[in-house]
């Protein structure tokens, strides 16, 4: 029965266009029943028939034509059910055979334009929960124009109550969701293009709120783009819809987005990688169920007469079983699967694991370290378009610089969010600047060309709309002046019409500018802070600090690197005077205010309060109104001061931060990643804050431009030394890049 949905919308054309899509994937589910020796003989047409005409009748359709498209249903439903079953008696039953890679094939050619079909219960009927068929990327595009359109007839922004069935994908496990957005294909994309083109699509968040409008995307195939723009401007909500293919993607096309750290439980971290890749994985264990079966075939074998109906049966499964291992095996092949294992280990080693922490369970791991796993999964996989949200945040001076180093050479296309600008200046070979609703693109454009392009482009358009403006008052002028005037009033119709064909110009979008500024603290005589011969570890046969000697100045300004897990933290804390020495001492001024900035500043909020509220409780002696007005210095102005700070983003939360550590007028700053989560005005307000704070400053932090903008001295923390390291950030970074290639671990890809 052609085109089903073509006779649905003849028979039922006023209904809703998400029944109309739930009534043709119910037919089709019905049709496709009729092939499956179990599903048919349990299949009543007459009563599945009548559920459809009083499905489409109840949602406005016309009762004489749903009859006859009924009618017509059950006869074509009936004649193929005949000819099916007459094919069952001649070649077996097949549903005992193995399914899994026949499955994939058969349901992707059946339903091409579908990532994945749910089972789910979404429309009751006199009380029976019906089975849905509904084809799911339609039904949320549908949704989603419904959504836009109630939106639009209130103007407001409204919440819209989708189908149950769109909520559904949040409960999947990882497997099963990665293959709804990257099905087995076996020679399907063969020689097709893998570049990516979206044209205009608007992206709405949350209660209908736009992010983008009127938008077009296109990714050319191996180029690496960053996605750059203001916190809040909605980029993550971008990578976010590619990832799920609510955005018009080629299926051939494999995506993977790095979001959120990975769940922890007792699977090694090696093996964890190894298991990212799904198709790997299910490709491997199909081989091992296709080789029992044809094992168990070889023995059925020896019981039948070669001329037996069964004999004949066996063999065509056989037959069958042969095809799909051989595609097996060319898609193992084509994954280089026999490298796997080796290329795990070099990606983990190359992101601070060691050969000895590969094989720990991942539950054993932190969240930062969790997140590096997440990562490290993505970068096994090695997808057609991989999708990076602020890879850096949770990553250590040398992971950043493996990353950027690995990401250089990555064969296919890249779009990464990062505020990270020495790490966009060694990725990106384009820029994609979202604002205002809409992307612009800088092509081979890293983040500094970007950044002087766009100040040279704003420029020019002030420099337009400010002679436009000029030209206008000076028309403007003459028309007021001589309207009415006999002699001039031909010149002033003319101006009038030159006035009326002038294109109108809009004044450039300009970044607000954001300072910041701590306050200037006394001078203090030295020595300010010292540690003098120092060794500290929890366990004290395996200390982290062995012997430390570091003295901050009021003029101090140190970056302290090195890998996760060497001790940088647990410096900071013997510092703060949360550690107590083993060994050695720290000696401090006794006027000496320290300004303490943690990574995870916001363990330490109460962000079921407003800003005002949590900094007046934290630091009590000022009025609402002064709260408020120190706040809108860090860039936390109007509401946002008043809003409860779980509502605000990442980049908010630390300016709120901020904004407190000053209250304490510090002589020293002592800060713990503090570029993380903070866009491009922010990072250029904190290190202009930074360079001009008169008192000392001492930073943990793997931003690299952030450290050469701030900080005169590099202090390493490796292998349980603190040592100062003798030349510049790019110096580190070529060291420590240098000792992971003479290592014989990491390798290039």
């Amino acid at each position: 029965m052609s085109n089903l949905g073509l006779q649905v919308r003849q028979a039922a054309g006023s209904i809703d266009s998400v029944v109309a899509d739930y009534a043709v994937g119910y037919m089709q589910h019905i049709l496709h029943s009729t092939e499956d020796a179990v599903l048919a003989r349990q299949l009543d047409i007459t009563k599945e028939v009548s559920f459809i005409e009083e499905l489409l009748v109840s949602a406005g359709g016309d009762s004489n034509k749903v009859r006859q498209l009924g009618e017509k249903l059950q006869q074509n439903i009936e004649k193929q059910l005949k000819d099916n079953m007459s094919k069952l008696e001649i070649t077996g039953d097949t549903s005992k055979r193995l399914l899994d890679i026949s499955l994939i094939n058969s349901k992707q050619r059946e339903l091409d334009s579908s990532l994945a079909l749910l089972q789910s219960t979404d429309i009751e009927h006199t009380g029976r929960s019906i089975e849905s068929r509904v084809d799911k990327k339609k039904l949320q595009k549908a949704e989603a124009k419904i959504a836009k359109k109630v939106a639009k007839r209130n103007n407001r922004f409204v919440q819209y109550e989708a189908s149950k069935l769109i909520n559904d994908q949040q409960k999947d496990d990882y497997d099963s969701f990665f293959l709804k957005v990257n099905p087995i294909e076996f020679g399907a994309g063969a020689g097709k293009s893998k570049d990516i083109k979206i044209d205009t699509f608007d992206l709405y968040v949350g209660e209908g709120q736009r992010i983008l409008s009127n938008a077009s995307l296109t990714l050319a195939f191996g180029r690496r783009y960053g996605l750059v723009g203001q916190n809040g401007i909605g980029k993550s909500t971008l990578l976010r819809a590619l990832s799920r293919r609510e955005l018009d993607i080629p299926k051939h096309i494999t995506i993977l987005h790095v979001e959120q750290e990975l769940r922890g439980d007792d699977t090694i971290a090696l093996q964890s990688v190894l298991d990212a890749d799904v198709w790997r994985k299910q490709l491997l264990t199909e081989q091992e169920r296709i080789g029992e079966r044809v094992d168990e075939i070889e023995k059925l074998k020896e019981e039948f007469d070669e001329e037996s109906l069964e004999m004949k049966k066996l063999e065509n499964e056989q037959v069958d079983l042969t095809d799909k291992l051989e595609e097996v095996h060319e898609k193992l092949g084509e994954i280089e699967s026999d490298k796997a294992e080796a290329r795990a280990s070099s990606i983990l080693y190359g992101l601070g694991f060691s050969q000895e922490a590969q094989q720990r369970a991942t539950k054993s791991f932190s969240g930062g370290w969790r997140m590096r796993l997440s990562l490290a999964r993505a970068l096994f996989c090695k997808p057609d378009l991989l999708l990076l949200d602020e890879p850096t945040n949770m990553l250590d001076v040398p992971s950043s610089a493996y990353l950027g180093d690995y990401l250089q050479t990555y064969p296919a296309t890249v779009l990464v969010v990062s505020h990270d600008r020495a790490f966009l200046n060694e990725v990106a070979t384009d820029i994609i600047h979202q604002h205002s609703e809409r992307l612009d693109y800088y092509r081979g454009a890293n983040f500094d060309s970007f950044y002087a392009t766009r100040e040279e482009r704003i420029k020019n358009q002030k420099r337009e709309y400010d002679n436009q403006k000029a030209y206008r008052e000076h028309l403007q002028t003459f028309i007021d002046k001589f309207r009415y005037n006999a002699a001039k009033s031909s010149e002033a119709q003319s101006r009038i019409k030159k006035l009326e064909k002038l294109p109108v110009l809009e004044a450039p979008e300009e970044d607000k500018q954001i300072t910041f500024r701590f306050p200037d603290p006394e001078k203090l005589s030295p020595p300010i802070l010292q540690l003098l011969d120092v060794s500290f570890g929890y366990d004290p046969k395996n200390m982290l600090l062995n012997h430390v000697d570091l003295d901050i100045q009021m003029n101090s300004r140190v970056a302290l690197v090195g890998a996760n897990g060497c001790g940088k933290t647990t410096l900071l804390k013997v510092l703060m005077g949360t550690n107590s020495p083993l060994d050695g001492s720290v000696s401090k001024n006794s006027r000496l205010r320290i300004g303490y900035f943690a990574q995870h500043h916001v363990d330490g909020m109460d962000l079921t309060k407003n800003a005002v509220e949590w900094m007046s409780e934290k630091y009590p002696g000022k009025t609402d109104e002064e709260y408020r007005r120190h706040l809108g210095s860090f860039g936390i102005t109007g509401p946002l001061a008043l809003q409860r700070m779980q509502l605000l983003s990442g980049g908010q939360k630390s300016r709120v931060a901020f904004a407190a550590l000053c209250l304490t007028n510090p002589h020293v700053l002592i800060m713990d990643e503090p570029s993380n989560h903070l866009d491009t005005s922010g990072l250029d307000a904190l290190s202009g804050a930074l360079q001009r704070f008169q008192g000392g400053v001492l930073m943990v932090s793997h931003d690299v431009t952030m450290i050469k903008q701030v900080c005169k001295e590099i202090w390493v923390s490796e292998d349980g030394r603190v040592y100062r390291f003798d030349g510049t950030i790019d110096d580190y970074k070529k060291y420590i890049l240098s000792k992971a290639n003479a290592s014989g671990v990491v390798k290039k890809h």
